[in-house]
């Protein structure tokens, strides 16, 4: 759905949420054997309630179920057969100096057969529950298409595929009857989540690459257009969110900027709302955001989730400022970077968690006049 068919959001709830320590202590319990599946999910639908009730008491016109259900963010893979651990080297790891300090010895999951969903468990199943019990707009997040490339390896992959790009072609496919899915639900913004495309900033990442035989440009292209098929004819708001990934405690995985694949990824996106990080130096400045197509609108990821210091209002206005002499006003919104626990609980807390929130609504009516 065009942006101009539906008033554009100016406030963003990225996804994930902070998990209690009541629902982490569950998820272990879970795990440990001491609480059944029913138990976890009593205390998984109690959280999420919350979560719900917090972002529309903030006054977010979209809402998300905070991501609670999930152990981690990119849980999408758990939904397919056909990855399995294998050791050796990545061939497309998240950061090309952390993996060259990792255990030789880690299995990580990589693609071995062809690749379909699982018979047993669904992707997005737990989505109408939020829909069934939020007064707002709902989104859904979920990992992007591209981000598969994460599980290709050069070597142990070829027997299943006969490259990655054929391998990506069938995630998509599944990724296309899941969305159509969440829309026959009521579900009308869909999230994707790619932080691929961060590492893609990093200057180290893209010598390794280089190196590897991988063609870049190609596959920034590819992957794109992959990514604006997923929506493609459905009547629902789509999102992606370029990310720049954030680890345990916060930490991210790549630095550079947005620059070094913004000429040749953004006009080869297809939605109606990019969401950009921008909460620190290593983004680099504002202007690759000139990229970003006509119509579409840059969400700016312009308050952290990596520490709980808030921005002040003076700073965050200014930035935005700054990015109206880049695209109209009209087509920018402001968000925090990412979720609150996309790999784990960020180091902060719930009141500051709360407050940054806050923030976002408090700056974007100021700005627009509405969220």
């Amino acid at each position: 759905m065009s942006a101009s068919t539906r008033s554009a959001i100016r406030a963003e709830s990225l996804g994930s949420l902070l998990q209690s320590e009541r629902l982490l202590d569950a998820r272990a319990r879970h795990r440990s054997g001491a609480l059944d599946a029913a138990g976890l999910s009593e205390i998984e639908d109690a959280e999420v309630l919350e979560a719900i009730k917090l972002q529309e008491s903030l006054g977010f016109q979209i809402v998300t179920d905070g991501e609670l259900r999930r152990p981690g963010w990119s849980n999408a893979r758990t939904y397919l057969d056909g990855l399995e651990p294998r050791k050796g080297p990545r061939s497309y790891p998240t950061n090309v100096n952390a993996a060259a300090q990792s255990d030789p010895e880690a299995a990580f999951p990589t693609v071995v057969r062809r690749v379909s969903p699982r018979a047993d468990a669904a992707l997005a199943e737990e989505y109408p529950f939020l829909k069934s019990h939020a007064r707002s707009r709902t989104k859904y997040t979920m990992a992007a298409p591209s981000y598969f490339r994460r599980f290709w390896s050069d070597t142990a992959s070829t027997d299943a595929y006969e490259n990655c790009e054929v391998y990506l072609n069938d995630v998509a496919t599944w990724m296309r009857s899941v969305a159509r899915w969440l829309a026959d639900q009521g579900c009308d913004y869909i999230q994707l989540d790619a932080p691929n495309y961060g590492s893609l900033c990093d200057p180290a990442n893209r010598v390794f690459h280089t190196e590897q035989g991988h063609d870049l440009d190609a596959e920034l292209v590819f992957d794109a257009k992959l990514d604006s098929s997923i929506c493609e004819g459905l009547d629902v708001t789509a999102a992606l969110h370029i990310c720049r990934g954030n680890g345990p405690g916060g930490r991210p995985h790549s630095a550079g900027s947005y620059e070094a694949i913004a000429e040749l990824m953004f006009p080869n996106l297809e939605f109606d709302v990019a969401l950009l990080e921008y909460d620190s130096d290593r983004s680099g400045d504002l202007d690759p955001i000139r990229h970003v197509k006509p119509g579409t609108i840059a969400v700016l990821g312009l308050l952290t989730t990596k520490d709980g210091a808030l921005e002040s209002r003076a700073e965050l206005e200014g930035r935005i400022k700054e990015a109206a002499e880049l695209k109209p006003l009209d087509e920018l919104a402001l968000s925090t970077q990412c979720g609150f626990a996309s790999a784990a609980n960020a180091p902060m807390t719930l009141e500051e968690q709360d407050a940054k929130l806050a923030q976002v609504i408090a700056v974007s009516r100021a700005v627009w006049g509405g969220v």
